[in-house]
């Protein structure tokens, strides 16, 4: 952990010297946005402005240190355009920390809730029990730790115990009431909802259940959806947080566009008026590249903005070209080409833009994650149609490792991941998210290799019929 801060200090020290002692004719400064980038690794977000802040100071104090009181116009454009690049990646950088933050307190949500939530192993030795738990049966977790489930809870099942594993294992999730004991002796009737989990070879491994008190229903399932609501805020914005690199360029493009252009226009101005529309094609130019960086902006706060769900009438092609630059800069760096085939004249779809966009985008980035270490060329496509039944249909295909054919059932379940270090929650969120637009979101795998991920979503041409 003391590396990164380390090398923060080693990095700014060198683009320091560099700046305010070497007499070079570029923005050298804007490498501050590096050092930036490395307090994520061990900075929160007080801490990130302030070293934000400390490296927009030494810019400055390098520009007198070289240029003195009186720094030509040259030098002060350089200087803005660093300032610039350090202000907004240090904003998004704050942003990440923050939602990470949020992310650690979303995981203490198992403890918040009301469920009596508990995994047990293969053998239905308890290995987690939270408090909800603990409220409802009497056992604190130490106690009900390493105790067999069915025999603390003395569990009556509404089928055979091996009838109801034998579903279990052939569907992935089991649902049913069930009758408890609590310690006191008394009993109650539960809706219990039982997810396998596997490991990486397919293996059973583990069964998370979740025990709802029947007569607490109604608000549970608003507690249900209120937390997924929240989790799926945490994981676009966390998905947002891997495209750190991808934002960053987005955004430095059309700001080292403007300095360019008002460089250009200042060198016409010192030459005289002949040159006025040249500096007035310069001056468009800063408003074109002003108004995208904008627009990238805008569509990051959009996509980290957390709100309800909202309907509107939605054009899915526009959506997904939207949706490409934020993930533009990693289909570059891993050398993937990409074909983009939209269907002309798509009909308007009703639903929820930002929802939307992040499940383009988590189909996106796992596209390209699949690819990232396979030798072939890696292919990206991405496809809409409208399907015989008039339903919009997105189609984002790979040509990486896929997944393995008994993995297909649950690849869109909670907490089921191919990752080393995945959460194995963008594919479930992306199902609910689809289900609520009244459609449906299947993977298939490619003859030739890879996978192909497809939802579709009811037209509003659909819907009048």
């Amino acid at each position: 952990m003391l590396g990164f801060p380390l090398a923060a200090v080693a990095f700014s020290l060198v683009i320091f010297v560099i700046d305010a002692f070497v007499n070079i004719h570029i923005a050298i400064a804007v490498l501050y946005v590096g050092v930036v980038l490395l307090s994520l690794n061990f900075c929160e977000r007080t801490g990130i402005l302030a070293v934000t802040f400390g490296c927009i100071s030494l810019a400055v104090l390098a520009l007198v240190i070289q240029h003195g009181f009186d720094p030509s116009k040259e030098a002060l454009a350089r200087l803005l355009f660093s300032v610039v690049a350090i202000t907004i990646t240090g904003l998004l950088i704050a942003r990440i920390s923050s939602t990470t933050e949020t992310l650690r307190d979303q995981a203490e949500l198992l403890d918040l809730t009301h469920d009596a939530i508990f995994v047990r192993n293969m053998n239905d030795v308890i290995t987690y029990w939270n408090r909800g738990a603990e409220k409802l049966y009497g056992w604190t977790a130490q106690e009900a730790l390493g105790k067999n489930s069915r025999y603390l809870t003395r569990t009556s099942l509404p089928a055979p115990y091996e009838q109801i594993r034998q579903q279990l294992f052939e569907t992935g999730h089991w649902e049913g009431e069930l009758v408890h004991y609590k310690r006191d002796g008394t009993n109650i009737t539960v809706a219990s909802r039982w997810s396998l989990q596997r490991d990486e070879r397919g293996v059973p491994a583990a069964i998370l259940e979740s025990n709802t008190n029947i007569e607490d229903r109604k608000v549970a399932q608003e507690k249900l959806m209120h937390a997924q609501s929240e989790l799926a805020h945490v994981v676009r914005v966390s998905t947002l947080g891997e495209l750190t690199a991808s934002i960053a360029h987005e955004v430095n493009q059309p700001l080292a566009a403007i300095v360019t252009s008002g460089e250009a226009c200042l060198r016409w101005l010192a030459n005289g008026t002949e040159h006025i529309d040249r500096v007035k094609l310069g001056l468009e130019r800063i408003i074109q590249n002003g108004q995208r960086a904008s627009d990238v902006v805008r569509r990051l706060r959009a996509l980290a903005k957390k709100d309800d769900f909202k309907r509107a009438d939605l054009d899915l092609n526009e959506i997904i070209e939207d949706t490409l630059p934020l993930v533009q800069r990693e289909i570059l760096r891993n050398r993937i080409s990409l074909t983009l085939t939209l269907a002309p004249n798509m009909p308007l779809i009703q639903g929820d833009r930002i929802h939307l966009q992040q499940v383009i985008i988590n189909l996106l980035v796992n596209a390209i994650q699949a690819m990232s270490d396979v030798a072939h060329d890696r292919r990206l496509v991405i496809e809409t149609t409208v399907n015989d039944e008039a339903k919009a249909v997105v189609s984002v295909r790979d040509n990486g490792h896929g997944f393995a054919p008994d993995q297909q059932n649950r690849l869109f379940g909670a907490f089921f991941t191919t990752k080393t270090n995945g959460m194995g929650m963008g594919l479930s969120i992306s199902r609910s998210i689809i289900d609520a637009h009244g459609g449906r979101i299947w993977a298939s795998l490619n003859e030739d290799g890879g996978a192909t991920f497809r939802f579709c979503i009811p037209t509003q041409t659909e819907l009048v019929s």
